[in-house]
């Protein structure tokens, strides 16, 4: 464990700090207004440090600092340390593929148009990013025909400059011909210039000079030129199609949305420019430690703005959230553009909206992110695999079990069994308890371990039962785990090792547990977590697993609760059918009337017999009658009938 630098040693100026392991890595880097202020909070108490925080301080043995002029350089300089070491502790960057932009090689003697990934290069103007890359092969098919700028190779454009003869995009009046002199050298730039501006947004001008040009040949009888540029003109019209008018014309801005769970953070960046969405760009976060919002929002707006953005920096940035500096930031980026930047979070109107279609924007590939990972077969292989190897277990885990109990304040009590095969959720396996007792007594206060220990008592006595019986005659849990799962910490797992122990089971199916709240695991008889890698396979699958028995238990106790809100003391009295119980509503006025109805105004009515009439009286008042059954009784019998699903069967 890294100890405390000696009192006073710590500057007090702005700074950058690092912490490093026994082998001299760095595995945390921060950066701080006063050094001596911030470092002094990771040598409190251990036990008043958020968790993951202390196990970064408990790792590391030394503590460095770099000490600058001011905040901006201190975040500049976090920022540099962070991509040159890739610090264990900090936030990063998982999802590191490379998008495609729309380039322009200005540099060059005869500028080039292209899609280009990877590194910024000197000399060349990007545009986007874009999603796909067909979509900037679209966007560029469509505007060559108006700005037939050169998209070839230099090695293509020297060879035809040699021949003498043109490609065949000259012939489809795709490019201008500069490689055979088609187009001199002033006019050449000139159509890069209107296609630079029309890609920054500035496409009503280049409209209007189409229009102006059309008309002038028009009324100097040049036909087939008015016809040209009428198809040219058309072109451009479908290419502004295709960019989305989200704001004023003359706003400038990026918008920030945001989906996580507990490990990850999909980003979306939606490049707004001249009131027109021109790129977007999204990528993933690995949170590693916990993190608040204001410090991911500062830690995403390094991402994006350390470098010059390729659309250069906006007048504004719309974020989820504000980070934890909001005036730092704000100078940061304003000391990158040259004048102001503001950051905001929107609170309605246009901006507003776009920023929740950006947050869903980000929702949806976070989605398809954890979606690809469940769904690739190599992952879920190498999940089990990897499953295997960090809980010791004797062979991979192709049958897993996972446990969670779900209820309000003790009613309603209910349990999920969700079951995996070969990494992929097997719904036909799915059960449910409705939990009635724990130790011959009705449950009343929370309880999830004696829930917990009902629950698993009752699904490996079932298993026991049918293991004796002949194959043919076994029942729905005639299959054993390779790995129970159980949702919670330390008291949980206790309570599952309880239960096998109590029915022989303990050599036979091994057992962990997941705590939610640090997604640690654990396993019988370790104090201590399985060191499971954050963004390895197999705690993603436990993830999931965990999550999805929360979501069967959760619904199923909804369906419950939402039977017994909606059942009617009146239910189940002999005689008493809808039709009439409506009726007899009706006329009384409700329950609360009927309760307060003698049995002589009952017995009134000639459509309701007199035998009725009794049974109506007596389940309004059940003190009346010594035997009566309580509508309570009834109604959870006939809850216990009718609680079946396509999805699972109920064990009761």
């Amino acid at each position: 464990m890294v100890t405390r630098p000696e009192a006073g040693s710590i500057p007090e100026t702005p700074g950058s700090y690092q912490f490093r392991d026994a082998a001299g890595r760095v595995i945390y880097v921060g950066k701080a207004k006063s050094l001596r202020q911030r470092l002094s909070n990771y040598f409190a108490d251990p036990a008043t440090l958020h968790p993951r925080t202390a196990q970064m301080v408990a790792t590391a043995a030394t503590v460095e600092w770099i000490q600058v002029r001011n905040e901006v350089e201190a975040l500049m300089l976090e920022y540099s340390l962070i991509k040159e070491h890739r610090p264990r502790f900090n936030v990063r960057l998982v999802d590191d593929k490379s998008y495609p932009f729309l380039a322009v090689t200005t540099s060059d003697e005869w500028p080039r148009a292209m899609v280009m990934r990877g590194a910024r290069r000197k000399g060349v103007r990007y545009f986007g990013p874009y999603g796909h890359a067909y979509a900037i092969r679209e966007t560029l098919d469509l505007l060559l025909r108006t700005f037939p700028i050169r998209t070839c190779s230099d090695n293509k454009f020297n060879q035809h400059h040699k021949q003498g003869r043109p490609c065949l995009l000259f012939h489809i009046e795709q490019c201008a011909g500069p490689c055979v002199g088609e187009i001199n050298s002033e006019d050449y730039q000139q159509l890069v210039t209107e296609f630079i501006e029309f890609l920054e947004g500035d496409t009503e001008l280049v409209v209007e000079r189409l229009e102006a040009k059309m008309r002038d040949a028009a009324e100097g009888l040049e036909f087939e030129l008015a016809a040209r540029l009428r198809d040219r003109l058309a072109s451009v019209r479908r290419a502004i199609e295709k960019q989305q008018m989200v704001a004023e014309r003359s706003e400038d801005l990026d918008v920030i949305g945001i989906a996580e769970d507990d490990l990850e953070a999909s980003v979306q960046v939606f490049y707004v420019r001249k009131g027109r969405v021109v790129g977007r760009k999204g990528f993933v976060l690995d949170k590693v430690m916990s993190v608040d919002p204001g410090e991911m929002i500062g830690r995403i707006l390094e991402e994006l703005y350390y470098e010059e953005p390729p659309l250069g920096m906006p007048k504004q940035v719309l974020v989820p959230s504000m980070p934890d500096d909001p005036a730092l930031f704000s100078q940061w980026l304003g000391e990158h553009r040259g004048s102001k930047v503001e950051i905001r979070v929107p609170q309605r109107g246009e901006k507003r909206a776009l920023a929740e279609t950006v947050t869903t924007n980000a929702t949806e590939a976070f989605q398809r992110h954890r979606l690809r990972r469940a769904s690739d077969h190599n992952s879920r292989a190498k999940a089990l695999n990897e499953l295997q190897e960090y809980l010791q277990l004797p062979e991979a885990p192709l049958r897993i079990e996972c446990f969670d109990m779900s209820h309000i304040q003790g009613t309603d009590y209910v349990g999920s069994m969700v079951v995996v095969t070969d990494g992929l959720a097997d719904r036909r396996e799915y059960r449910r308890f409705k939990v009635k007792t724990v130790g011959g007594k009705v449950i009343g206060d929370s309880d999830d371990f004696a829930a917990m220990y009902e629950v698993l008592t009752r699904r490996f006595t079932n298993y026991l039962q049918d293991k004796s019986k002949p194959l043919e005659e076994r029942g729905k849990f005639q299959y054993p785990p390779q790995l129970l799962v159980v949702d919670g910490g330390k008291g949980q797992l206790n309570v599952a090792s309880q239960v096998l122990r109590e029915l022989g089971l303990e050599e036979e199916i091994p057992v962990c547990s997941l705590a939610k709240q640090f997604e640690e695991v654990y396993l019988p008889g370790r104090s201590a977590p399985v060191q499971v890698p954050r963004q390895s396979e197999a705690l993603f699958l436990l993830q999931r697993i965990r999550d999805e028995s929360h979501r069967f238990a959760i619904s199923f106790h909804r369906e419950l609760r939402g039977k017994r809100m909606t059942t009617s003391v009146l239910d189940g009295v002999p005689g008493l059918g809808e039709a009439r119980k409506a009726r007899l509503l009706k006329e009384f006025g409700g329950i609360g009337a009927l309760k307060t109805t003698s049995i002589e105004d009952l017995r009134t009515p000639s459509w309701l017999p007199e035998a009725v009439a009794v049974a109506v009286y007596e389940a309004l008042h059940p003190d009346s009658t010594s035997e009566s059954p309580s509508s309570d009784d009834q109604s959870g019998d006939n809850q216990s009938s009718d609680n079946q699903s396509s999805e699972s069967e109920i064990e009761e």
